[in-house]
């Protein structure tokens, strides 16, 4: 079954079925070119890959084994077209390690628009829209996807990018006089817009945005809570790789993200063993692109997701023909500093429920006998900055057993500091040793 004879959404379940057998095929046949691969498949009998079993004797893959492949050797042993078939290269969006640049065809973009397609359709967008898209514009696709993919619905779009690519005083004022209703970005950053509206004497909950779409970093429940008061506006979590695309988004019900699994082949398995767990419960969330893949031909790819799987959501409506996936954390993500762990999620978790902090940077360092804990943090205007530092590191001594040493940022420093990567590196380990 080619693409074009796909439909959004799909007609039944059934019909995704049809699919997925279809398609895991083509995957598995384009991944048996690739020099990587080499040896690696031929355990598998191709005739059999409906069968869990033989699916799951396919190996798990992820960043750290291609980060062992040299920059320059990557398309040569991962890639299984030649490199002038690519028109595009995408940069992995990582927080942490080396980034990975994947080549896409245009077939492969030709898809991909249409994952991110699906975002605005989900969340109930149409023409009579316009969006302001703060996502970062350049060699990560996400902002240019958002923005084209908007295009082709009829929304007016507002390229205006990250604050690398356009300062937010700017972003303000765009969003003050064009009047969008959608506004489109990471929630760390429709944080910071927020906060310096607020500090400009205005609330930004009286403007014209009722629809915020975030996507590319995990959107907790305080922090969905902050950004929707502050924003007044509905919130949709939204959800993709670059190894792949958009890859689902929540509908109106907002219980969990479903997945286009027309499109991506979506597992949630027991990271041991690499077989999926049962409904509900907790795993490592793998997908296979089932037309993404003419490149780069990626197999039983690890997002570093945990969460778990339900067949059926809340909403009756159009996506309920997708399952729908709920995030518990991301796999690497804790520091130990001094013997005690600190989860990335639950402190995040923990400042975003503090109704003084706009936003945070934590570090570890190294100190002349035991590790330091710099906390880094902007206060909403008109907040006492001197008692808010004494009791934020009273909290996170009670709640973690280490005293951080608090630094108060101007609001807006932090927005600068993040102004360079794709997702902001919030937490940060600069020990030496």
């Amino acid at each position: 079954m080619e693409y074009s004879a796909l439909s959004f959404p799909p007609p039944s379940r059934k019909v995704i079925e049809e699919i997925q057998s279809a398609r895991k095929r083509v995957a598995f046949e384009r991944a048996r070119q690739s020099a990587f691969y080499r040896g690696r498949l031929d355990h598998v009998n191709v005739d059999r890959l409906d069968d869990p079993e033989e699916w799951c004797k396919i190996p798990v893959l992820d960043k750290e084994q291609l980060r062992e492949i040299p920059a320059e050797d990557f398309h040569a042993k991962f890639a299984i077209a030649p490199d002038e078939s690519a028109v595009e290269y995408w940069r992995s969006g990582g927080a942490t390690g080396r980034p990975l640049f994947y080549p896409r065809s245009t077939a492969d973009i030709t898809v991909s628009l249409e994952t991110w397609r699906r975002l605005w359709l989900a969340a109930n967008c149409s023409s009579t829209d316009k969006a302001h898209i703060s996502f970062p514009m350049g060699i990560h696709p996400v902002g240019q996807h958002y923005a084209r993919s908007g295009e082709m619905l009829g929304i007016g779009t507002v390229w205006a990018g990250s604050g690398n690519n356009t300062p937010s005083e700017l972003q303000i004022e765009l969003i003050r006089t064009l009047k969008p209703t959608v506004w489109a970005g990471m929630a760390s950053y429709g944080l910071q817009l927020a906060s310096l509206v607020q500090r400009q004497g205005f609330n930004l909950a009286d403007w014209s945005v009722r629809k915020i779409l975030c996507a590319a970093e995990p959107l907790s429940a305080p922090k969905r809570e902050k950004l929707q008061r502050l924003w007044g506006a509905e919130v949709y979590d939204q959800f993709g790789c670059t190894e792949g695309g958009a890859m689902g988004s929540e509908s109106d019900r907002h219980d969990g993200l479903h997945l286009w699994t027309d499109l991506f082949y979506t597992e949630v398995i027991d990271e041991g063993s690499g077989f999926p767990v049962g409904e509900g419960q907790s795993g490592v969330l793998v997908m296979t692109p089932l037309y993404t893949n003419t490149v780069t031909p990626f197999l039983r790819w690890n997002m570093g997701d945990i969460g778990v799987m339900h067949q059926h959501g809340a909403t009756t409506g159009p996506l309920s023909v997708f399952p729908v996936f709920r995030h518990a954390a991301r796999t690497s993500g804790f520091f130990k500093v001094r013997g005690i762990n600190i989860n990335h999620t639950d402190f995040e978790d923990f400042m975003h429920r503090n109704t003084q902090v706009v936003d945070f940077r934590l570090e570890v360092l190294d100190g002349e006998t035991l590790d330091v804990l710099k906390l880094q943090v902007e206060l909403i205007g008109g907040a006492d900055a001197e008692l808010e530092i004494d009791k934020l590191a009273r909290s996170v001594r009670n709640t973690y057993e280490v005293t951080p040493s608090v630094e108060l940022l101007k609001v807006g420093d932090l927005a600068q500091i993040f102004i360079n990567d794709v997702k902001a590196k919030r937490f940060v380990d600069s020990r030496r040793r």
